[in-house]
């Protein structure tokens, strides 16, 4: 292989790649460098000289002359007879400039040098797609699913960069197929290697939030400002939105005629049902809102332990737990507080904690993820329902009732 050309013997990764000429030429004059260290000890006295215009280098090796028995440092110094076999009146104490050709290196050199090239042509590329994305996360992102796999959907974006959207990360309903565009946020990215690994996520609450400033002019706007987002993505969300300007309502806003505006941003995130509600400071109206569509009749609040007391009316309960306790604990994580809720009438109730003797604690922790932590809240509810709404079997939801009923009978 000769200097002639090298250059454009490596166009392909330039074009491919959209590498920059001069980036080309610091690459490449990088590896000569270390292939020039290994052959000789040190490139320090190397000269490469990079002609962009003709594709073409010249390595240029710099010696002094010294006496012939004298030469200690081969690299450095070079004997008064070999130079004067470059220059025959070359004299002892000048400079020698060498041309050295890449086949004075070697086969094996050159091979490796070719390879250390694309290896660190491919480095530089996926530097530039790791920064070119980190600037991106928490944005959101379109691209094309190319490969659909059981834990994951491979998806390519126009310029053949690949993301990936984890079956974790992927809404419950959703189903995509090969060459079909998917829309998400970029949540992170990470260099695994050498290479960028690029995630995606449709349930992550800033999805809906970034869904929000797309599609409502005030909120991209700044007008209206979304203070909390959160989701059991596919079924239920609540986002708390509020503006400074007492002439717009941020709710009828966001929502728009007939939930116009809004139907778009449900429809991506496959149906979701998204709750939009006032923010205020005052916590108790702020709670009061969140548990909407219940009606609350009193709030008591212990902001030590971040924790609300909830009373309602019999008929309010299942509104305010929801629908496999979905509304109530949103409306927990919407406002930092652990939310108890207990019936109007019901000071004869019995927390269910107090049955920890003859119900183990995994069975009461299930009737607590919807909201039952109760004998009475339990008791009022219908079998099918509550075989449907938790984890548990009918057998143990009997079980249950028969231990609860025992102890009013008593």
């Amino acid at each position: 292989m000769e200097n002639i050309a090298l250059i454009d013997s490596f166009s392909e990764f330039k074009d491919d790649k959209l590498i920059d000429r001069v980036t080309l030429m610091a690459i490449l004059e990088d590896v000569l460098r270390n292939a020039l260290k290994k052959k000789y000890g040190d490139d320090d006295n190397f000269d490469i000289i990079i002609n962009p215009d003709k594709g073409d280098l010249e390595i240029w090796r710099n010696r002094i002359v010294v006496a012939d028995d004298e030469v200690e440092e081969p690299n450095q110094e070079i004997a008064l007879s070999e130079a004067q076999k470059i220059e025959p009146d070359f004299e002892v104490g000048e400079d020698v400039a060498e041309e050295v050709k890449l086949v004075d290196l070697g086969r094996r050199s050159i091979l490796a040098l070719r390879q250390n090239l694309i290896s660190k042509i491919h480095e530089h590329d996926n530097t530039n797609i790791y920064k070119q994305f980190k600037e991106l996360e928490g944005e959101i992102y379109s691209a094309e699913v190319h490969h659909i796999r059981h834990r994951a959907i491979i998806l390519l974006d126009d310029e053949g960069n690949e993301i990936i959207l984890p079956k974790d990360k992927q809404i419950p309903s959703d189903f995509f197929r090969k060459g079909e565009n998917v829309r998400g946020i970029i949540e992170s990215v990470e260099l695994k290697g050498n290479k960028p690994a690029i995630i995606m996520s449709r349930t992550a609450p800033a999805f809906l939030e970034k869904l929000f400033e797309q599609e409502i002019p005030e909120v991209f706007d700044g007008l209206i400002t979304i203070k909390n987002v959160v989701r059991i993505p596919g079924e239920k969300a609540k986002v708390a939105v509020d503006s400074y300007d007492d002439r717009i309502d941020p709710v009828g806003a966001c929502v728009g005629m007939k939930g116009s505006r809004i139907h778009g941003i449900v429809r991506e995130l496959g149906n979701e049902n998204i709750d939009v509600i006032n923010y205020t400071n005052n916590l108790q109206l702020f709670i009061t809102r969140a548990l909407s569509p219940a009606r609350v009749t009193s709030i008591k609040l212990d902001e030590e332990n971040k924790r609300a007391e909830v009373l309602l009316k019999p008929e309010e309960v299942s509104k305010a737990i929801g629908r496999g306790g979905h509304n109530i604990r949103l409306a927990g994580k919407l406002t930092g507080y652990e939310i108890d809720v207990f019936r109007e009438g019901a000071e004869e109730d019995v927390e269910l904690t107090e049955f920890s003797d003859e119900i183990e604690r995994w069975i009461i922790d299930e009737f607590s993820k919807v909201g039952l932590d109760t004998a009475k809240s339990v008791l009022e509810q219908d079998v099918d329902d509550l075989v449907k709404r938790t984890d548990l079997e009918e057998e143990t939801i009997l079980d249950v009732i028969r231990i609860l009923k025992e102890e009013f009978e008593d």
